[in-house]
């Protein structure tokens, strides 16, 4: 398969890198980290000048209607720079559930606009994300309520909810409690539609942390190889030594191995092919095992001053630890990949008989398999949020 990128898809990574960058500095995040919001509507207004928030959203309604592919670069960037928002609940998780809903759907006409300006921020729950980021500063938030027919979609109102603060060890993680009622009123999607909806929301939020997890490996390693450039003992650099050397390569080849698997997962979602499910727990999980190598071996070149405060490398430790659990822990996805490789006593081989299609199809419908995984995840959120 060819994982080549276009030409303006690089042109716009690169410009985004460049934005943030400028934007987005380590200093900057700092005095953003200590506002009482945790976010800077600023930054927020600038992103939306980038085009960033109409990637998703249909053209009628002033967005670019790109696909899951489009965003594989960009989200690596978003997590390169550890950016300190919920930007991509909104902008890559609610809008394709908006965009998802039948066409002529009032909540379409009424929320895509403005998720395609930047000037609504969408909250966005799920039982394998009971803590909801940004609930407090979002103009609406999106739930699942489950039924016998599966999970329906409700679009709710932060003033049709009661929403309190949580803790996180991610100081740029603003987490809620949301306690609410479900009603025919808020309700948009139900059924077999709305789970349906709420699969693919949970494949582009488990996708949207994999890629920023890739991201910030790629942050970790880079700071670490300044550091290690400018670090001495016995009078040498740590970076002549040997160890150190292998310490930082090791993480590099992670990330090269993670990467097209990330890649062949955004193709699968965006073509609605029948493994997808299973191609985005296997980036998920090759995402995370890279986010916390990157952070072990960074730490130990960096030694202990690297859980400090004043060294950016924490903000970027913190975030890919806080990730690894986010929309669906190591668990969940073992669960859904275990249902789709293939255990026969005479499997056939090569790189196309890796998974069974026909058995993904099946797991990727079961909602109460995947209910039954949702348990275990909980409790690792849980543990972020009272960390």
């Amino acid at each position: 398969m060819d994982f080549t990128f276009s030409e303006d898809q690089l042109a716009f990574r690169d410009s985004i890198s460049r934005f943030f960058m400028t934007e987005a500095a380590p200093e900057m995040l700092r005095e953003v980290w200590e506002t009482e919001s945790g976010r800077s509507p600023e930054l927020r207004a600038k992103i939306a000048e980038q085009g960033i928030g109409g990637l998703s959203v249909p053209e009628e309604f002033g967005g670019m209607g790109l696909g899951d592919v489009d965003w594989a670069l960009l989200l690596q960037e978003i997590g390169y720079y550890a950016l300190p928002d919920s930007l991509i609940d909104t902008v890559y998780v609610a809008a394709g559930v908006l965009s998802a809903l039948p066409a002529g759907h009032a909540a379409r006409a009424q929320w895509l606009p403005g998720i395609a300006d930047g000037s609504i921020r969408v909250a966005v729950g799920h039982p394998i994300n009971p803590w909801v980021a940004d609930a407090q500063q979002a103009n609406l938030l999106l739930l699942p309520h489950a039924t016998c027919q599966g999970l329906e979609v409700h679009a709710v109102l932060p003033s049709q909810c009661t929403i309190n603060p949580l803790k996180s060890i991610d100081t740029s993680r603003r987490l809620y409690s949301v306690e609410w009622t479900a009603t025919p009123q808020t309700c948009i999607a139900a059924g077999a539609q709305g789970q349906k909806i709420w699969d693919m929301a949970v494949n582009r939020g488990a996708l949207g942390s994999a890629a920023q997890l890739v991201g910030l490996a790629q942050r970790m390693v880079d700071l670490s190889v300044d550091y290690v450039a400018q670090r001495k003992q016995f009078d040498k650099v740590i970076g002549s030594f040997q160890a150190v050397q292998h310490h930082l390569a090791n993480v590099v080849t992670k990330i090269e191995f993670a990467k097209p698997v990330l890649y062949r997962a955004f193709y699968a979602l965006q073509h609605g092919e029948i493994d997808a499910d299973t191609r985005v727990s296997h980036a998920k999980l090759a995402a995370c095992d890279t986010g916390w190598f990157a952070t072990r071996q960074s730490i130990q070149v960096h030694g202990a001053m690297g859980y400090t405060w004043e060294v950016d490398l924490q903000m970027f430790m913190k975030r890919a630890w806080v990730l690894d659990a986010s929309w669906g822990d190591r668990g969940y996805h073992s669960a859904r990949l275990s249902q789709s490789l293939l255990l026969d006593a005479n499997p056939p081989l090569g790189p196309g008989s890796t998974f069974d299609r026909l058995a993904s199809q099946g797991a990727g419908n079961d909602v109460a398999s995947v209910n039954a995984v949702n348990s275990n995840s909980n409790s690792n959120v849980a543990e972020e949020a009272t960390a």
